[in-house]
């Protein structure tokens, strides 16, 4: 397959057919341009091919007129820090999440540490589209520099937020097993349960980017850690994804609960902290709107990807938000997807509430959700979205990112993916049968 993605989270593809050296340092070079930027943090995850990537973006930062801040392997929300922390005008994270090893991308973030929104993406993408090329002359080339203490930057700052309790967690001596997927997670997780005076459990902390499972944090690709979390009697386990902005939960007993769960806990802890309005995308569990209700604030549901959750959280002045993928954004900490602060967050609300995060999770309504990807090649999305309304005339419509289906307590969202070349199918219901009925009914309509 020779595909390239292209949205608000960046550019990605297949290394060598789809993501070449020629297309990464064209990207590259229009996103100088449109920012401005004369200096560019640049991160990594631990894919095999980052380091030549790297490279490339580096040189072509230089060739461009911007100087390159070097962090080497850094976590996605590290670099998001480290943009504001070191004043630059821009940063590039090097990372393709959840997609399997043979996939690399381009993230781009404004000199804000967010994502370029959905105005940038477009005159990016136009300025390589019409081949707006602009090197610089041999004087105008920029240096190469490298920026240390990133983790442990990230770190304090994390310790400093006013709903975290260091010495209250140390106190409590948990028990913690991780699994890093061999990614950019396991560098800086490790060093912030050290910081909290956690022991440890570890497995797959070896960052070389070989995944030895899935690389999504999804209960599926979990079975490791969840015998782990058994076999060591483990208060709970954490894993994240190759670039660690994202964070799912093992609890205690070693069930996976799905990465839903994340974003339920760091709301309840924000929300106990402080009141104030929550945003989460369309595809993120009701179990926020449950925990919202109990605080009396409002709940705001924008179109998926994190900049989009970014935008309405600055929007509604949101104390909390975040997307059901294990995604939490604090703005107290920084306006990105987070899986370090989510594990932070987790931390402090047993540490709080003093019981097993298993009844922690039990205290939340209950709800089952079902994911299903297809693909719609050849197919118009128009047609397909007419049917649905004549199939759901019942229904809550939205149409801000593709078509979102809700009733009292359940709902299906059907969208296009950004980061790989199928539609996603989403729908969520009081228990498991009524939410792969609303899947079926979206599948049968998908011909």
């Amino acid at each position: 397959m020779s595909v390239l993605m292209r949205s608000v989270s960046g550019i990605r593809g297949i290394v060598g057919p789809s993501f070449s050296p020629a297309l990464i340092v064209n990207y590259v070079n229009a996103f100088i341009q449109l920012t401005g930027a004369k200096k560019v943090v640049v991160g990594r995850d631990t894919r095999p091919t980052g380091f030549m990537i790297e490279n490339l973006v580096a040189s072509a930062c230089s060739a461009s007129g911007a100087e390159a801040i070097m962090l080497g392997v850094a976590s996605t929300p590290t670099v998001e820090m480290e943009v504001i922390e070191s004043k630059a005008g821009g940063g590039i994270i090097i990372t393709a999440s959840h997609n399997p090893i043979e996939w690399n991308a381009l993230k781009f973030l404004t000199h804000e540490g967010i994502f370029l929104d959905e105005p940038q993406v477009k005159a990016l993408f136009e300025l390589v589209d019409n081949n707006r090329s602009d090197w610089k002359a041999w004087n105008d080339v920029k240096p190469v520099g490298r920026r240390e203490g990133a983790d442990e930057r990230h770190i304090e700052a994390t310790l400093k937020l006013p709903f975290i309790k260091p010495d209250l967690i140390r106190a409590k001596r948990f028990r913690v097993a991780y699994d890093a997927v061999n990614g950019a997670g396991s560098l800086i997780v490790p060093k912030l349960l050290k910081a909290l005076g956690c022991d440890m459990e570890l497995i797959h902390v070896e960052p070389n980017g070989i995944f030895p499972h899935g690389a999504e944090p999804t209960p599926e690709n979990l079975a490791q850690l969840e015998e782990l979390v058994r076999k060591k009697n483990c208060h709970v386990g954490f894993a994240t994804d190759p670039d660690a902005d994202r964070c799912a939960i093992v609890v205690d007993g070693g069930k996976a609960i799905g990465e839903e769960y994340t974003l339920a806990f760091a709301t309840m802890l924000a929300l106990e902290h402080k009141k104030g309005p929550v945003a989460i995308n369309l595809s993120t569990s009701r179990m926020i709107e449950d925990i919202a209700a109990r605080h009396g604030v409002p709940v705001m549901r924008t179109k998926v990807g994190e900049i989009n959750v970014t935008v309405g959280m600055k929007k509604n002045g949101s104390v909390i938000g975040g997307e059901g993928n294990g995604g939490v954004i604090s703005p107290d900490l920084h306006y990105g997807r987070d899986g370090i602060l989510a594990v932070a967050m987790t931390l402090q609300l047993m540490a709080d509430k003093g019981k097993p995060l298993s009844a922690i999770a039990a205290s939340i309504p209950s709800y089952h959700i079902e994911k299903q990807k297809y693909s719609v090649a050849g197919k118009k999305m128009e047609v397909i979205i007419g049917r649905l309304l004549a199939k759901f005339p019942d229904a809550k419509c939205d149409q801000q990112d593709g078509i979102r289906f809700e009733w009292e307590k359940s709902w299906v969202h059907l969208r296009a993916s950004n980061t790989e070349p199928v539609v996603r199918v989403i729908a969520e219901a009081p228990d498991r049968d009524a939410a792969v009925k609303l899947c079926k009914a979206i599948e049968e309509e998908l011909g």
